[in-house]
């Protein structure tokens, strides 16, 4: 027997698009269920809004590269993008008429969002969730969860003391078997957010090894790395990076919807990358946040 390389062999469990092209053509179709996929990336990259996105492209068919469930929306960073939501919800709608049968439909209903405030909020969300799932009378099964962010659970619970860095690992495992157990007994993508901190080289020079930088990861002209370390970085099977250079793009004229008068604006291009993956090569593209949502450029 020959071995085989894992790169070129992608799960055989469902996958959920983002929604945008260039996005799933680098996942290889998507987020994939029975996994914890990781999005790293700075404030105001779009992290969020591609969560968003997915928690309504999980009510897609899975014809169309949805997963015909419901999503829980995690939230640890207040306050919910509620408007936001719902601006992408209608455009959701309007492109996907026929998978609602009551033209009244919204799918916001099919998106649950849940505050966890810390790290012990959120182990006692988890039992719940588990009962959730299998008593569920929604008309879509829950299918998506999201926790955004991680990051933000263990930012001040925690000193940089030995004891509490032992503690805070323990955690890591805790929370991510939890989540790693509810993916595979029900089939879920579970998609967990994180930030990032600047590089900071230490004198033995070991210092992206010890936070689970595996290459260089730059953001807005800075070196940076994930945040919570390589305990964590351990713990996802997966992770994604999202970064922004100041490079824009200038969008046509069109008219502002509040004030009547027409524009000329300019969207920050993102850049996304595979850092690791059991299954995926490295691969990069690039993006820009519309109205609509998340949207590849060449």
């Amino acid at each position: 027997m020959k071995p085989r390389s894992l790169v070129s062999q992608s799960p055989t469990s469902l996958k959920l698009t983002t929604g945008c092209e260039a996005l799933d053509a680098c996942l290889r179709g998507g987020f994939p269920c029975n996994s914890l996929t990781e999005i790293v990336a700075e404030s105001g990259c779009g992290k969020t809004q591609l969560c968003l996105q997915l928690s309504l492209r999980a009510q897609l068919p899975i014809s169309n590269g949805g997963l015909n469930g419901s999503s829980l929306y995690l939230h640890s960073e207040l306050p919910f993008p509620f408007r936001r939501l719902h601006q992408l919800s209608k455009s959701f709608h309007l492109s996907n008429p026929n998978i609602y049968a009551d033209h009244n439909d919204n799918p916001c209903d099919h998106v649950f969002v849940q505050n966890v405030h810390s790290v012990d909020h959120l182990l006692d969300v988890m039992p719940k969730i588990d009962s959730f799932v299998k008593s569920s009378r929604t008309r879509l099964p829950l299918k998506l969860i999201v926790l955004d962010s991680v990051a933000a659970l263990f930012r001040s619970e925690f000193e940089n003391t030995p004891g509490d860095l032992r503690k805070r690992s323990s955690l890591f495992f805790k929370v991510s078997g939890k989540l790693k157990r509810l993916a595979d007994r029900f089939g879920l993508v579970v998609v967990i957010t994180n930030q990032v901190t600047d590089f900071v080289e230490s004198s033995d020079g070991l210092s992206g090894l010890r936070i689970g930088n595996l290459r260089g990861l730059y953001s807005s002209g800075r070196r940076v790395v994930p945040a919570l370390g390589l305990a964590w970085a351990n713990c996802v099977n997966s992770r994604v990076f999202i970064s922004r250079s100041g490079d824009g793009i200038c969008e046509e004229r069109r008219e502002d919807d509040e004030s009547g008068s027409s524009s000329v604006g300019r969207r920050d291009r993102r850049r996304f990358d595979i850092v690791f993956s059991p299954y995926l090569p490295a691969s990069s593209c690039e993006f820009v946040i519309t109205r609509e949502g998340i949207c590849g450029v060449g």
